[in-house]
């Protein structure tokens, strides 16, 4: 029998039905030197990556059955510390945050998992997975030595292994190995920190196989010496095994610890996509030389809510990433098989000893179109405004203790001239209103950072609407990652003082008390509707004559559109539909005069109507 055939055979029959060994006692998982060795046999990880915050609760056990009908044996999952800690000290595992859940359903679904608990995730969302009262904290720097840092890592990191701790291999789980940091290399370079990483998990109660991950040009920096070196963004079996064995004392075992099989999309670029053809030949490449593999992504999904990340650096301009993690990946958006899908599954089945069979590719699931939905109430967003909060200098959205979302800053001016608006590092989109009336708007992303004004004669009043479009969540710039306006604003030659900030975070859209009014022309408004089914399954709404703003459904929010693209729809899955009366709400801000929503039974997500 072939290497790969052993080793495939010895990892697949593991996994082969939900009441196998994956779902009996406590098993054994360890280092061999060219193989992982699972009960004292080698094995092969086949795994895919999939985040539980991204899909809905209902449905991680359908999307998981897909997961086994590609072969794979593993899932992968980062945890997100912005998630489960949204306030400092004030956990949250419930609902869609039920990670344990989560890793329990994968183990009765006959999977193994590979969790990356690390505090820093990168993974296109807000600030990395940071939470962002961190930034609240004078001082504290993240992913370094800093001890207000390492104590608030401590005490997430605690509470995160009471949660999983148990559900380790070594205890009867069905969790393989832990992560330690994550592509700690590309960042920096301070061993005694990776070292400190690795006790703050011992002590949290992981006490199982422990490994880190870096990309090639980092893996020097980013690996532990006593750690497994995994390896990112390579497929090459041979410069797989080298670079592994340089960092680990000549030996294995070989794990690509993130395989691109695609990529993520950010507002006003094109879509994504990888043709299978090019990475079948790799996948089945990997395999047939007995290394093990986790692709990033197998399931996107959706990155809902505020919870989408951004990039930018030195050389590249802001980038807010979309609301769609559809990633071009082997599982769509809704969780359908794609071509790619299939073609991966070939790759596993080839590599399969013959008799072993995969289950069933399940069948599409029902999209439906809803009904036309014609919008009846509306609300001027001035009309929804909190008590203010004041001060002489604009306060930044930490500094509201406001984590996502929207703040209103207002102040009067004196009118009767024509003067330069400046708006000094504004994060991240600006609407700009003189007397309740929009006069123009500021886009980080195009560098916009001022505009000219004509005041009427008089006191005037000045409004700006910044929303937050997401914390950068790889690089340098994580450590300046404020939101709202962050210096201060100028007109002409003078500073404008005396301000009021509304904070509109719309993080429970059934608390917003909608007046129905009749709102001056091009003001933000938030709309609601109810629509009628008969019958349900997932669907699209279609956002693509709508401008910029967000959508809920039965109170689930749903994620954020915009016009310039790509993405033009936003994904409602059927499990958050009922039949009977549903209840959607739209945040409009640069199109209020739309008054009907479409639906669609099919994404788009490759249109661009401009930058």
């Amino acid at each position: 029998m072939k290497l790969r055939y052993f080793l495939l055979l010895a990892g697949f029959l593991m996994t082969i039905n939900t009441d196998g060994l994956a779902q009996q006692g406590k098993h054994t998982f360890a280092l061999g030197d060219s193989a992982f060795l699972l009960d004292n046999k080698p094995f092969v990880i086949i795994s895919g990556e999939m985040h539980y915050p991204r899909i809905p609760r209902e449905a991680w056990r359908a999307r998981m059955k897909m997961a086994k009908a590609m072969g794979l044996n593993t899932i992968g999952t980062y945890v997100f510390w912005n998630v489960h800690e949204p306030l400092q000290g004030k956990y949250d595992f419930s609902g869609n945050n039920d990670i344990a859940e989560f890793v329990k359903v994968a183990k009765e679904e006959g999977l193994w998992v590979i969790l990356r608990p690390s505090p820093y995730v990168c993974a296109e969302w807000e600030f990395g997975g940071y939470p962002y009262w961190l930034q609240n904290i004078a001082g504290l720097e993240v992913r370094s030595k800093e001890p207000q840092y390492l104590e608030a890592y401590r005490n997430y990191l605690m509470a995160v292994g009471k949660q999983l701790a148990p559900l380790q291999v070594n205890r009867g789980g069905n969790i393989l190995m832990v992560q330690v940091e994550n592509e700690y290399g590309s960042y920096g370079s301070d061993k005694e920190y990776l070292d400190i990483n690795r006790k703050l998990f011992i002590d949290a109660g992981f006490d199982g196989l422990l490994y880190t991950c870096d990309p090639v040009a980092a893996i020097v920096n980013g690996h532990l010496p006593g750690l497994l070196p995994a390896i990112n963004g390579i497929d090459n079996p041979e410069q797989v095994r080298r670079l592994i064995k340089a960092n680990h004392n000549g030996k294995g075992p070989y794990f690509i610890a993130e395989w691109y099989p695609a990529w993520f999309d950010w507002w006003g670029t094109a879509h994504h996509t990888v043709p299978a053809e090019r990475y079948a030949p790799k996948l089945d490449g990997v395999l047939e030389a007995g290394i093990s593999i986790n692709m990033y992504m197998f399931h996107g999904g959706t990155t809902r809510g505020f919870m989408t990340g951004a990039n930018y650096n030195d050389r590249n301009p802001y980038e807010p990433q979309i609301s769609s993690y559809d990633y071009d990946a082997p599982l769509d958006e809704a969780g359908n098989a794609t071509p790619k899908f299939m073609k991966f599954r070939e790759a596993i089945m080839y590599n399969l000893p013959v008799g072993i069979t995969l289950p069933e590719v399940p069948k599409p699931k029902l999209a439906i179109t809803i009904p036309p939905v014609n919008f009846t109430q509306t609300s001027s967003i001035f009309d929804v405004l909190p008590e203010p909060k004041t001060n002489a200098a604009p306060l930044t959205f930490e500094q509201l203790n406001q984590a996502y979302g929207f703040v209103l800053y207002r102040t009067e001016i004196e009118g009767g001239k024509s003067a330069l608006l400046k708006i000094k590092e504004l994060r991240d989109y600006g609407i700009i209103f003189i007397d309740g009336k929009r006069a123009g708007i500021l886009d980080r992303r195009l560098k916009q950072d001022s505009l000219m004004l004509d005041l009427p004669a008089g006191k005037v009043r000045l409004d700006i609407l910044v929303e937050n479009l997401g914390r950068i969540n790889f690089g340098p710039y994580l450590l300046k990652n404020t939101k709202g306006i962050t210096e201060k604003v100028t007109l002409g030659a003078d500073e404008l003082k005396n301000w009021q900030m509304f904070s509109l975070p719309f993080n429970d859209i059934s608390k917003v008390d909608l007046k129905n009014s009749q709102p001056a022309a091009n003001v933000p408004v938030l709309k609601k509707a109810t629509f009628n089914l008969q019958i349900t399954g997932d669907t699209y709404l279609d956002m693509s004559n709508w401008g910029k703003g967000s959508v809920w459904v039965n109170g689930h929010h749903l994620g954020r559109y915009w016009e310039v693209g790509p993405q033009q729809t936003v994904y409602l899955p059927v499990e958050w539909l009922k039949k009977g009366q549903n209840e959607v709400v739209v945040l409009e801000l640069i199109k209020p005069e739309q008054s009907v929503l479409q639906g669609l039974d099919k994404a788009i997500l490759n249109v661009i109507k401009f930058k």
